[in-house]
Formats: structure tokens, C-alpha cells, sequence
């Protein structure tokens, strides 16, 4: 077989795992596999005859035991070979043997060392009979497995961390492999409940090395959504179905072994040995790490200087240090996505940072902050100052109404849009989506083949947000779907008032349930975190709380630029 039917016939791990029931013996190594935090399955591997080993070798070997080992007495070799035939007698024709043995001893202090001797040696054959065993299938294996080292390695670089381990535990031939940084280049540690620790993830980046190219870590809920979806990736254990056979007691850390959760600390490797594991890194996803905190993201960050995809969900982490974290100490990055934690409650951003992140971060075309109180003139900073930005996604953003959208799609800074997502913002204004649609009628946005308005509660209407359309005729929705048919405009609302109140809940949370969920028209649901607080203010939020010394027009097509020239 060769690489490139390796790499082109099947998936790598379809391959690897054809090739090792074809070929690998299995060694039943006694040591634990690297990361003994997944469940392993068992996998019964087929066996081959094992190859005759020619006289030479055999010579070969008896001579460097001789020189190991000059004490042995060649007679040993007889008696043990004597010995090991008794193997085939019955077991009662054993007994009776050691019990006139034992009956020979002169006293009871005799008798115990005889029980003594015969349990040491009973044990050292043992040891000796597995260590041989594993010789065997290790020789079995070299000389029947079809790749060479380097593209066994090249092979175990494309698997994913999981399987890699399970690689790896099979027999030393593969742990050998196993161990070169570049299987460790892609390192996915995600699973859907904690079964990952600080230890295992400094374990995986010290053996990457300067070789490290990608890192992901935390608790995934469910698959990574869709472009045009907006369900959260944010995730309690405690709120999650998929909990039920995971027992909390794993979480605190026991004698002999550590808890089964990520700390503040667990990207500590990126930063030690000069910063080596962290300087390649090209991609960081970072999922729902409770105990993260801001000082400790950006301590990683600072060893990240070549990141290009920064993903953050769920972390208790603020927007602005960490978007000041990124502009200081990840300029060349090009992907930024960041849910918040508690949707609504982060109103750290200032636009001095977005100045800061646009300046310093030129070569960004994805920009998600998702969940985030941000102003509109905020925002406007940030869509016209990227001037590659072709991925936008602010949903569930509170306080947003839609003014940054005018006069974006026929301007640097906006014209390159594809995808815009304002799915769930609770103050996105009627009017301003019809002015939206209106200026893709007139042709701006011409890249635009995404849009996403949909809201659970309907638009805010121009003077009272809590005021809702919900079947606007404003919104010239078949227009533009007839003028653009390629382009994918989802705007989905719920047939009637579905507005719900949460002022007098939001002063007691406990009472609130885990999630709230609304259906639309077409039975879809759509989710939203509990710690919500689109009701707790009843202005769009863009009247307050503005930065001073800027100077901000908002009904003016001629808006000053808050960046320089």
C-alpha cells in the first residue's frame, strides 16, 4: 500500500483501523494509554503467523544475553525448561507434590518460605512470560505492518486525538510513532462532559512542541451550528440533558488523581518554555471553561502571536480585555468569534478598544460576538474600519437597532459583506431592516449572500421597542429574494404576539427556568440562555452610556469616522 492510497483511498481512520486488523498484534501493554480520560472500546485485531526468525538472530541474542548476564548457569536453562513442561500435568499431581514438600519442612518457619518462594516465582514467570509475549507481537508487528516510520506518523497526524490515543495504546510500535510531535499538530480535546484535566491537556501541548498548530478545548454541547444558525453554544453542566450518567463527585479531585475539569491554569504549556508550544499556534477554540478567567486568557494569548482563529463561548471573561488582549498580541488573526457567557450583560466595550482592534488587527474577515450589549456607533467603528470583513454575526446582541446598517453596503468597509447575522437582536428596529433590504434593492451589499433577520419576539417598532411587528409590510422581503435569488435572507417571525416580560423575574433569577423557548409559525424554536436581560431596560440602549469625546450622528449619512485616515 502506498501513501498516497494512505492519504486519497479512505478517511485516515478508516485506514488505520483496516491496516491494524490486517496486521497489528495486539500487545496488551500494561502500561495506560496517554489519555486514559476517554472510554476505550475493545477492537479484536486479527492475527498473522508470526514470521520464523532466522538462526542468526537467535544466535545474535543468545550472545548479548550471555554478555548481560555471565552468572547464568546454562543448566538453569534445563531445569527451567523441565519445570515448564509440568505445565501439561494435572493440577492435583501439583498439590500433592508441594504438600510432601511442605510436609518435609522441619518447622513451620520452613513451610512459610517455601509458600513464599513458590508465590515469587509463580509471579517473576509471569512478568517474564509477558514480556515476552509483547516481544513477540512487537517483532510481529514491525515486520508485518506496511508503512515505514514516517508515514505511520504522517498516518497517526491525521487522526483525531482520540484515536490517536487509542493508537498509541495498542502495541510500542505504534506508541513509538505515536510520540513525534507532529501527531500532536491538531490537538481536539472538546467532549460533552468533563472527562478532560489540566494534566492531560499539558501532556498533549508538551509533546506537540513548537509543532502545535491548532488547540481545542472545553465542553461542546452538540454539534458547531451552522452559518445561518443562531442556536447558543453556550453550556451549563448543570442545565444539560446529556448529563445523566456523569457523576458530579468526578469534578472534585480525590487522592491519587485529579478532578476531571479545566482550571484557569490549563493553558499555562502555551506560555512555559519561552513561550515554544504557543508560537505556531494558528487556531484556539475555547469551550464553556468555567473557571477561565480574563488574566489567565490573556496570559495565553500573549504566547499566541501567530493565531489566525480565535473561538471563545462561554467563558466568564470580559469583552473588552479580551478584545484589548487580541489587538495588543494577535495582529495577523483573521477569524474572531466570542459568545458571551450571560447574554445581555457584558457593556464593558469602548470604543477606544474598537479603534485599538482595527488598527491593530487589519487582516480580519469574520468578526461573531454574539450576545454582547453593544451600541450601534460601536459597532459601525468596527464594520467600516475592517476593510476585509466578509463575516458578520451579532446575534442575540442587545441594544443594537440597525442605524449602523445605513449607508454600509455601498462604502469601504461594508461592501465586501457575505454573511450578516442579526438573528434574536431584541432592538433591531423595523425601519431599519426596510431600509436594509431597500439599499439591496438599489444594489449595495452586491457580495451579500446571507442574511439572517429572523427574531423570536418580532422587530421593535421605530418609537417603542416594546412595541412589536411581527408581519411587516414594510419589509420588502419577496422583492429582494426576486432580484437576488441567490441569496439565502432568513426572516423568520412567530405569527402573533409572543412577547414575554421578564421585569419582575429578572429581580429574582432563581425563578426563571434553565432556558426559555418560543416556536415560530413553522414549528422551529429557537433558545435562549436564562440569564437574559433584553426586558431589564426599556431603550434601545444606544441613548446612554456613550463614550465622551466622540462625536456621534446617527440619522447623518455623513457620520464622522472615528478612525484615522
Amino acid at each position: 500500500m502506498t501513501y498516497a492510497h494512505v492519504c486519497h483511498v479512505a478517511s485516515p481512520l478508516s485506514v488505520f483501523q483496516t491496516l491494524t486488523t490486517s496486521s497489528i498484534r495486539n500487545e496488551r501493554l500494561s502500561y495506560p494509554p496517554p489519555m486514559d480520560s476517554f472510554h476505550h472500546t475493545s477492537i479484536t485485531m486479527a492475527k498473522r503467523p508470526c514470521p520464523c526468525v532466522s538462526s542468526s538472530t537467535t544466535i545474535a541474542t543468545a550472545s548479548a544475553q550471555n554478555h548481560m548476564f555471565p552468572n547464568l548457569n546454562p543448566q538453569t536453562d534445563h531445569l527451567l525448561h523441565a519445570f515448564l513442561s509440568l505445565a501439561d500435568s494435572p493440577s492435583h499431581s501439583l498439590d500433592f507434590c508441594l504438600d510432601r514438600l511442605l510436609d518435609s519442612a522441619t518447622c513451620d518457619a520452613n513451610q512459610s518460605v517455601l509458600i513464599d518462594r513458590a508465590h515469587k516465582l509463580s509471579s517473576v514467570l509471569l512478568d517474564a512470560a509477558n514480556r515476552a509475549a509483547r516481544k513477540r507481537a512487537s517483532t510481529h508487528n514491525s515486520l508485518t505492518w506496511p508503512l515505514p516510520p514516517d508515514l505511520t506518523i504522517k498516518v497517526f497526524s491525521m487522526l483525531d486525538t482520540q484515536s490517536l490515543c487509542f493508537a498509541a495504546a495498542s502495541c510500542s510500535m505504534f506508541n513509538k510513532c505515536a510520540m513525534d510531535p507532529l501527531c500532536y499538530a491538531n490537538i481536539d480535546l472538546t467532549t460533552v462532559v468533563p472527562k478532560v484535566n489540566n494534566a492531560v491537556v499539558s501532556t498533549m501541548i508538551q509533546r506537540a512542541g513548537r509543532v502545535l498548530e491548532s488547540l481545542k478545548l472545553g465542553i461542546v454541547p452538540g454539534p458547531t451550528s451552522s452559518p445561518g444558525s443562531c442556536q447558543p453554544l453556550v453550556y451549563t453542566i448543570r442545565n444539560s440533558v446529556e448529563v445523566s450518567k456523569f457523576s458530579w463527585t468526578d469534578k472534585k479531585p480525590r487522592h491519587g488523581k485529579e478532578s476531571s475539569i479545566l482550571t484557569r491554569s490549563c493553558l499555562n504549556s502555551l506560555s512555559g518554555d519561552n513561550s515554544a508550544a504557543g508560537t505556531l499556534l494558528r487556531r484556539l477554540h475555547l469551550y464553556n471553561i468555567e473557571r477561565m478567567d480574563s488574566t489567565s486568557l490573556s496570559g495565553a494569548l500573549s504566547a499566541c502571536t501567530s493565531l489566525l482563529d480565535l473561538e471563545i463561548v462561554g467563558l466568564h471573561v470580559e469583552l473588552r480585555q479580551t478584545l484589548m488582549s487580541v489587538s495588543m498580541f494577535c495582529p495577523l488573526i483573521e477569524r474572531l468569534f466570542f459568545e458571551s457567557s450571560k447574554t445581555g450583560r457584558d457593556d464593558s466595550l469602548k470604543s477606544p478598544t474598537c479603534v485599538a482592534l482595527v488598527n491593530n488587527c487589519p487582516n480580519l474577515t469574520s468578526l461573531a460576538l454574539r450576545g454582547f450589549k453593544l451600541h450601534d456607533f460601536k459597532v459601525r467603528i468596527l464594520l467600516k474600519g475592517f476593510r476585509k470583513l466578509k463575516y458578520v454575526d451579532f446575534s442575540m446582541s442587545y441594544s443594537i437597532s440597525g442605524m449602523f446598517l445605513r449607508n454600509l453596503g455601498s462604502s469601504l468597509g461594508g461592501h465586501l459583506l457575505e454573511v450578516l447575522i442579526l438573528r434574536d437582536c431584541m432592538h433591531l428596529r423595523e425601519v431599519e431592516v426596510a431600509r436594509l433590504l431597500t439599499a439591496i434593492l438599489s444594489g449595495d451589499f452586491k457580495f451579500l449572500r446571507h442574511l439572517d433577520i429572523s427574531n423570536r419576539e418580532g422587530l421593535a417598532s421605530e418609537g417603542d421597542w416594546y412595541q412589536r411587528c411581527y408581519n411587516s409590510s414594510l419589509i420588502p422581503v419577496r422583492q429582494v429574494l426576486q432580484e437576488r435569488p441567490g441569496m439565502c435572507l432568513l426572516a423568520e417571525f412567530p405569527s402573533e404576539g409572543s412577547f414575554i416580560d421578564l421585569d419582575s423575574d429578572l429581580n429574582s433569577e432563581i425563578s426563571l427556568p434553565s432556558q426559555l423557548s418560543s416556536h415560530t409559525s413553522d414549528g422551529s424554536s429557537f433558545t435562549s440562555s436564562s440569564d437574559s436581560s433584553y426586558s431589564s431596560d426599556r431603550s434601545s440602549g444606544n441613548d446612554e452610556n456613550r463614550d465622551s469625546g466622540f462625536v456621534i450622528l446617527e440619522e447623518s449619512s455623513d457620520e464622522v469616522d472615528f478612525l484615522p485616515g
